[in-house]
């Protein structure tokens, strides 16, 4: 069993940024793979970063990519997601997600944080 909490989300200028935490609980937390999704007003929950259980391997959702940086720290049961450059269009609220494969789909994944509201304007 794994819980997640994030933190870190706001409200923001464009162009700002800001980086969304998201802590485990449990002792293996490093053996899962973590991703964020977010799900917009009216739209459903997308995929938006995912790094492997070692930190080796990270994918992004083409719409984030070059903006948006993943990363974990094992030590403190914790993955993170940069977001610099923001636009009114990643206003969302952000979930991360632990399961066994470094995937982009939703059913990949096992356990889900509640989610943390980040709002860009414009």
């Amino acid at each position: 069993q794994v819980q997640l909490v994030e933190s870190g989300g706001g409200l923001v200028q464009a162009g700002g940024s800001l980086r969304l935490s998201c802590a485990a609980s449990g002792r293996t937390f490093s053996s899962y793979a973590m991703g964020w999704f977010r799900r917009a007003p009216g739209k459903e929950r997308e995929f938006v970063a995912a790094i492997s259980w070692s930190g080796g391997s990270t994918y992004y959702a083409d719409s984030v990519k070059g903006r948006f940086s993943i990363s974990r720290d094992n030590a403190k049961n914790t993955v993170y997601l940069q977001m610099n450059s923001l636009k009114p269009e990643d206003t969302a609220v952000y979930y991360c997600a632990a399961g066994w494969a470094t995937a982009r789909l939703r059913a990949e994944y096992d356990y889900w944080g509640q989610g943390t509201q980040v709002t860009v304007s414009s």
